[in-house]
């Protein structure tokens, strides 16, 4: 068995998203020794929209561009980065805690989970191709791209329909594309949709590819009845079929709640001493880049006051 080098810190942030970012330069200010770990590059989902324009202070930004400005942040405060990295271990349950990767064992007196969270894919050809250029996971991130065109939502969910219904504020066509015969929405969820004229329900239909040059032009359709086909032609895909958290690492330690996101209190405290959830992988109303950074900055602080306690206990 390999010897594995030893890191100790205050506080290990897990996940480099808004939340992430933003709890590392408010518990690096904090005077805590701060470490920002990611199982891929930094920048979370946002780097992956094209435009951000809800974000105060930026009319208008590229999701990159503006998640580097959040690292270029954190380095300003000496946050250490480790991206990339392969998480093997994750204990929580403990006064230190610890993360081991392939090649090193962080230890830690207070951990914030930022992981995030992420939309269950269709998994069909085009999506991947077209992600960020016609195929979106967030209608209120980008809702506004697709005034007087036409879209289609996949899902017949209570996200899917509050979503299909929030899209026509801007699109002249929504199509809702379930796989069956009735939706699984709330009734009266439901009652808007069909009450609204925008809206056309393709039922009993599943997609099978998304087309396009540049961008996406049409959503092939099974016909599960008949198994026929069709095209849909449409400038836009928002599958709305299911959406998760990110917490393969914690599942079992910590309390979550039924689909899930981890629960926590108002100062983004977990069910364990010390431990933290920010941002998309908790249980929250919204999940937002400001909502994220927010968590991040709470959870931060909560931190702070935490390892400040411990290091007057040890005092004694």
């Amino acid at each position: 068995m390999t010897n594995k080098q030893e890191l100790f810190f205050d506080v290990i942030i897990l996940g480099s998203g808004p939340a992430g970012f933003s709890a590392a330069i408010y518990a690096s200010r904090g005077n805590l020794k701060t470490a920002i770990l990611d199982i891929s590059m930094f920048g979370g989902q946002p780097s992956n929209y094209l435009e951000i324009e809800n974000y105060p202070g930026f009319s208008l930004i590229g999701g990159f561009e503006l998640m580097e400005k959040f690292e270029e942040h954190a380095d300003k405060f000496g946050v250490e980065k480790f991206p990339m990295v392969e998480i093997e271990r994750v204990t929580l349950n403990s006064e230190l805690k610890e993360i081991e990767t392939n090649d090193t064992v962080f230890k830690s007196k207070s951990v914030i989970i930022a992981t995030g969270a992420q939309a269950k894919k269709l998994g069909i050809s085009g999506e991947e191709e077209f992600k960020g250029r016609g195929v979106s996971y967030c209608a209120i991130c980008d809702g506004a791209f697709y005034k007087d065109k036409t879209v289609a939502v996949v899902g017949g969910g209570n996200s899917a329909i509050e979503e299909a219904i929030y899209l026509t504020k801007f699109a002249q066509k929504v199509y809702i594309i379930h796989r069956r015969d009735e939706l699984r929405a709330d009734k009266i969820c439901q009652q808007r949709a069909f009450e609204n004229e925008k809206i056309e329900f393709i039922l009993s239909h599943s997609p099978l590819e998304i087309q396009g040059t540049n961008t996406v032009e049409t959503l092939v359709l099974k016909d599960l009845k008949t198994n026929e086909t069709k095209d849909l032609k449409v400038n836009g895909v928002f599958p709305y079929i299911g959406f998760g958290p990110n917490v393969e690492n914690f599942n079992g330690q910590l309390k979550q709640n039924q689909q899930g996101f981890i629960e926590t209190d108002t100062n983004m405290q977990t069910s364990i001493e010390g431990v933290y959830a920010a941002g998309d992988v908790r249980n929250t109303p919204l999940r937002q880049v400001i909502t994220a950074a927010s968590d991040g900055a709470i959870a931060a602080c909560s931190a702070v006051k935490y390892v400040e306690a411990l290091e007057e206990t040890t005092k004694v």
